[in-house]
């Protein structure tokens, strides 16, 4: 990781103007090129646009300068990821289409309650580019289709794992379980680790201001929960690594801890709540129907035409105004005193009233209800669990190997000059400069 001086984004993030003579210096340094990625660069322009980006996701208002030189270490870090696949990409021919781009965006607006065009439009004017989020998009789709032509067919889970799983899950069913959500830093030396805690503070400081966990999960962790915004569900504290154990005991309220080093990185945890092995649960499948452009008369003619689960379904699948999204083995007691309700006044095959949600408007079907608080997952669910955990650990594994082979070299304009060749001896996955 690099620190990049704060200065060089003043203009991004409101800091105070400079004069004309900085200014033209500040523009010349801003558009110069600060890292090469195997013969390809990365320029100070494309770092603020994903610097700003992140600043957005997390939702900071009027950051201080010490929390953009940590989200600028970030944001060039997720560069050189998306340096180092894209060329991979290019290495295996592969080639993501602009539909598929499209519809990656497309996806992250609605789960922001948007549609795409809105969520383009709120980059805009908020002074980002939707090229840098477009471009990671790419980069992300091309990685996913690599790692899963490569290994998606050799990963095999045996029946003794899924075994061994249930057993566990069993297990930690007569023990007092936590709902717990987690954002992991992975760090491979000291440096990086205090860096990370710096980061980590940051990300921190923006939650406890609103920011939403389950988006900063899917941004910044590394954990393989990342893809479902952190959350671990109902863990026993035995199957956590032993400091976040003795963290989370220490919570009894909602919340988030400080953050918590381990061996190899920097763990934030969500604190949802815990439930002794006495409390009876509810457990309930849903499927939330929602409308994109946020209107009850089109919510309400779905619904009419609809009977039932199965129904809506369908129906959702041939109208692009509406999304049906599966939700199973909901537990009641996760969704709040209003939510709780009004699943359990709600008849099963029916759906509950209107409520709002992220900008729009939805119902839920009511599936099926548990009264029994049986909610361990199918064999079928726990195959799909252990198979995309070891696909993400091949993943950052293949990642890491990338960036040990690649040459990156750091440039360092304000000491060298922006037309400045490299600096020499520089050395594959070594940074040269500062």
């Amino acid at each position: 990781m690099i620190r990049i001086a704060v200065s060089a984004f003043a203009l991004a993030f409101g800091a105070p103007a400079l004069s004309s003579q900085a200014a033209a210096q500040q523009t010349q340094t801003i558009e110069g090129i600060i890292t090469i990625v195997n013969d390809q660069p990365i320029s100070y322009s494309d770092v603020r646009e994903r610097a700003s980006l992140l600043l957005l996701t997390l939702g900071a208002q009027r950051p201080s300068q010490e929390q953009i030189a940590q989200i600028t270490d970030q944001a060039l870090d997720e560069l050189i990821d998306e340096k180092l696949q894209i060329q991979e990409s290019a290495e295996y021919e592969i080639e993501v289409s602009e539909q598929e781009i499209n519809a990656a965006v497309a996806d992250m607006a609605r789960q922001s309650g948007m549609d795409r065009e809105t969520l383009l439009g709120v980059l805009r004017e908020s002074g980002v580019d939707p090229q840098s989020l477009q471009e990671q998009m790419r980069a992300e789709i091309a990685w996913r289709q690599i790692m899963g032509g490569l290994y998606g067919s050799r990963i095999r889970i045996s029946s003794n794992q899924i075994d061994e799983r249930l057993k566990r899950l069993e297990t930690n069913a007569q023990k007092t379980q936590y709902r717990l959500g987690e954002i992991f830093l992975y760090t491979a030396n000291e440096q990086e680790k205090q860096q990370a805690l710096n980061g980590a503070e940051t990300i921190l400081e923006q939650l406890r201001n609103g920011a939403p966990f389950e988006v900063a999960a899917q941004r910044f962790s590394s954990a393989p929960t990342s893809a479902a915004g952190g959350d671990m569900g109902y863990v026993s504290l035995a199957d956590v690594d032993p400091d976040v154990a003795e963290a989370v005991r220490g919570m009894n309220e909602p919340g988030y801890s400080d953050p918590i080093e381990v061996e190899n990185g920097v763990y934030i945890v969500a604190y949802r709540g815990k439930q002794d092995p006495s409390e009876t649960v509810t457990v309930a499948d849903l499927i939330r129907l929602s409308v994109e452009n946020g209107s009850e008369d089109d919510l309400m003619a779905a619904t009419a035409a609809a009977d039932g689960c199965e129904d809506i379904q369908e129906i959702a699948g041939n109208d692009p105004n509406l999304t049906a999204t599966d939700l199973s083995d909901v537990r009641l007691n996760d969704l709040g005193a209003e939510g709780r309700n009004m699943v359990e006044s709600t008849e099963i095959g029916a759906a509950t009233d209107v409520f709002a949600m992220g900008g729009s408007i939805g119902v839920m079907y009511v599936c099926s209800r548990d009264e029994s608080g049986s909610s361990l997952p199918s064999r079928d669910e726990i195959e799909d669990q252990l198979f995309a955990r070891q696909l993400n650990m091949i993943s950052q594994r293949e990642l890491r190997d990338l960036r040990r082979e690649a040459t990156i070299i750091h440039r360092d304009p304000s000491a060298q000059g922006e037309n400045s060749t490299p600096p020499a001896g520089a050395t594959p996955g070594n940074a040269g400069g500062s």
